[in-house]
């Protein structure tokens, strides 16, 4: 039985978060998607809809068609201040929580504020406004989220300074991307609607390139997808649950029939739209020091292979294949694992096999298939 200082802390806990504010992120592959463009707009209905929104903080960038739009939002001045003898200006949080207007935009969220402000970075102003219980719609890069960095890094050839951490997107309780094909933005740029026109040919020979527009694309479907599923698997009650496709591969050293195991997992994961895992079962057997160069070499080109067909790759230790198979499995949410056609009788071994008999009897007590691949 929980204490009642621990009933009562979970309880101050649900209250805490029925008072909270809600958190909307727009989320694009880079700047001139029209993330800000569709926050004024959706400033604009709830105006018209009688919702007290006020603009907390808004970067137009001098874009005619997104400054138009800023006509007839109410505003909340922002701070005006003097660093390092520059006249610059910063969202003024304190006076955003004196008004609470019931849903503030707040652009720009991955921003470092001006030194001797009271946070660091404008993300954690948010979490201030949230938590007195106002509503926050706000927009960022995917190059500024903190976990994706080494990917953005590989595409873009950049280190980005201003970041957030993943969990900022974590809390939000809406994640939306704004899409646009890598030639739509680059019609966008070349009709000088994202910079200004002395800028342009730099930014198409450097970030504005197709081939990174649409690896950068990639990740922020990828990012909102995932915060998607996680929103499912932690609000949905467990019977109300959609359960998402996630197969696993199981591959031990035999090189051929892994091979053919990682590919047609790869497929099948690619027709139903899903996430899939390999799973290498290491036996006190096939340790490194008891199994050959080449079939290590060949472990690690598979490995690799799993990898570029977009397969997560887990490897543990075990004496008891069918215990380890069963705990991944169960941990990873799996609804199908794949393992190579025997090479002899299947039968033969359902009946004879201890590690296929273990399999089978705890998988029929569950939603998970077992898929024999050819």
């Amino acid at each position: 039985m929980p204490s009642k200082e621990t009933s009562a802390q979970h309880f101050l806990e649900l209250i805490r978060q029925s008072r909270r504010g809600k958190f909307k992120v727009y989320i694009g592959m880079s700047a001139g998607v029209g993330k800000t463009y569709r926050m004024l707009q959706e400033a604009r209905t709830l105006l018209r809809n009688g919702v007290d929104v006020k603009i907390g903080y808004i970067e137009t960038h001098q874009r005619a068609e997104t400054h138009a739009l800023l006509e007839g939002l109410p505003e909340i001045p922002r701070r005006h201040l003097f660093y390092k003898g520059k006249h610059l200006e910063e969202m003024d949080l304190q006076a955003i929580l004196n008004l609470h207007p019931e849903v503030v935009i707040v652009d720009e969220l991955a921003h470092t504020n001006i030194e001797g402000s009271k946070h660091e970075k404008r993300w954690q102003d948010v979490v201030d406004i949230l938590d007195a219980g106002i509503n926050v719609i706000s927009a960022v890069n995917i190059q500024h989220i903190d976990g994706l960095q080494e990917e953005i890094k590989n595409i873009t050839g950049v280190q980005v300074s201003e970041r957030i951490p993943d969990t900022v997107l974590q809390q939000a309780d809406e994640v939306v991307n704004i899409d646009l094909t890598a030639d739509e933005l680059i019609t966008r740029l070349k009709e000088g609607k994202i910079y200004a026109p002395e800028k342009i040919a730099i930014a198409l020979n450097n970030f504005f390139q197709p081939e990174k527009i649409l690896q950068l694309r990639e990740l922020a479907l990828k990012e909102v997808a995932t915060q998607v599923e996680r929103k499912i698997e932690t609000e949905l009650p467990r019977t109300a649950q959609l359960r998402s496709e996630r197969f696993l591969a199981c591959i031990s050293t035999n090189h051929d029939t892994a091979k053919k195991v990682i590919r047609k997992t790869a497929r099948l994961a690619a027709y139903y739209h899903s996430r899939w895992y390999l799973l290498y079962v290491q036996t006190p057997k096939e340790n490194s020091d008891r199994i050959g160069l080449a079939a290590q070499r060949h472990l690690i080109n598979n490995f690799k292979l799993a990898t570029e067909l977009g397969g997560e790759v887990v490897k543990v230790k075990g004496d008891n294949i069918a215990r380890a198979i069963i705990a991944v499995a169960e941990e990873k949410n799996i609804t199908t694992i794949c393992i190579g056609k025997p090479h002899f009788n299947l039968l033969g071994i359902i009946l004879s096999t201890a590690v296929f008999n273990q399999l089978l009897n705890k998988l029929s007590q569950s939603d998970t298939d077992i898929v024999i691949l050819s």
